[in-house]
């Protein structure tokens, strides 16, 4: 959808980065209210930013990490619309990460939960791999050639 001719052209990069972003969070919010907000009597933000809502002691936390995985299969999916490139699926897949990171440091402090790393990593990874694969199959496909015949 948003591939173009260009090899450089930096507003369709920020244009696919900001949807697959958003996207991502829209995505969390959903599986958070199914999963989370069925668990807790109010849902706020620090399920989605705080660290120590990541954890595997307690079956709200186990809610949150399905969650996140769930959302990076699905994050995966997005990017074979979005970006439709292989090659280009780790860097937008890092980059979603890296603005979750920044976004949590912001709201929580430096993530210093062991499972949170790890949660988050494997998101990443499974993002990444999953959009790769995803993309390569779709650019591996025949392009159908229709012959045109005449009725004559």
């Amino acid at each position: 959808m948003f591939y173009g001719a260009a090899a450089w052209d930096p507003w369709l990069i920020a244009s696919q980065i900001v949807c697959l972003q958003c996207l991502h969070y829209l995505t969390l919010g959903v599986l958070m209210s199914i999963f989370v907000g069925t668990r807790v009597s109010r849902m706020s933000l620090m399920y989605f930013f705080d660290f120590s809502t990541v954890t595997v002691s307690t079956a709200t936390g186990w809610c949150a990490i399905v969650s996140f995985l769930l959302t990076s299969v699905i994050g995966a999916v997005y990017m074979l619309y979005l970006i439709e490139r292989a090659k280009k699926c780790f860097d937008f897949s890092a980059t979603v990460y890296i603005v979750h990171l920044f976004l949590c440091i912001m709201y929580g402090g430096w993530p210093s939960s062991f499972i949170w790393w790890i949660v988050n990593i494997a998101c990443l990874a499974l993002m990444a791999f999953l959009g790769e694969w995803l993309c390569i199959n779709h650019e591996m496909q025949e392009i159908p050639i229709t012959r045109l015949r005449s009725n004559a």
